[in-house]
């Protein structure tokens, strides 16, 4: 009798965990709200954005340097929203506890690293040569446009731009180019920091994905 009421109370008791336990996930509704899909398409789409300006800005003359025209920061950014891609595919894999699942986490967060460093340095960059080509006084010598700071001051420094059509391009469409990447690389940046900060935060493995395992007497819901 004792055992019968024993068994019956266990019952209750498992019932009313499972009760209380949350509910699964609605993969359908939910899985485009998944973390790291909204992060990488963000971070695809601004490295995109980067890149295509960086080309623009080097079609206005081939004296443009690498760092002047910063297509590298948007392909780094494309490398790390493939990687974050791959992981939101990852984690809908029934086994959870993956060794690569494990990397492609690790990858993700040194990524977004690195992609935050390259973001803000190429944002000082863009800065730099909009401070500068905003104060430019320009003349066009042949195809070429020669520029200065200060013409009235014989030593100052010379920037000379090859295979420009007219100088109105230095002086008027490059800084507008220039502010761009200002706001695209500062967005690159706040995107990659979100994307470190969330895998930091959750210590890579607290990302809720609906799967319960245990007994039917203790029902446990692991995060990844």
């Amino acid at each position: 009798m004792g055992n019968g009421q024993k068994g019956s109370s266990d019952k209750k008791e498992g019932k009313k965990k499972r009760d209380e336990s949350p509910a699964p996930e609605d993969g359908h509704k939910c899985r485009v709200c998944r973390f790291p899909l909204l992060v990488a398409l963000l971070q695809l789409l601004l490295g995109l954005a980067v890149t295509v300006v960086a080309f623009l800005m080097s079609a206005i003359s081939p004296s443009l340097l690498a760092r002047e025209t910063p297509y590298w920061a948007g392909i780094i950014l494309c490398l790390v929203s493939i990687v974050g891609f791959i992981l939101y595919c990852i984690t809908y894999i029934p086994e959870e506890r993956t060794s690569g699942q494990f990397i492609a986490k690790i990858l993700y967060f040194v990524l977004c690293t690195i992609g935050l460093v390259v973001s803000l340095l190429a944002l000082s960059f863009a800065g730099h040569h909009y401070s500068q080509t905003s104060g430019f006084s320009c003349e066009q010598l042949g195809s070429d446009c020669v520029c200065k700071l200060d013409q009235s001051d014989p030593i100052a420094r010379t920037f000379t731009y090859e295979g420009v059509g007219a100088c109105e391009a230095i002086t008027g469409t490059l800084p507008v180019y220039f502010l761009l990447q200002i706001v695209l690389n500062l967005a690159q940046a706040l995107a990659c920091a979100v994307g470190a900060f969330i895998m930091w935060k959750h210590r890579y493995q607290v990302f809720f994905a609906g799967l319960q395992v245990g007994s039917p007497f203790s029902q446990q819901w692991h995060k990844v």
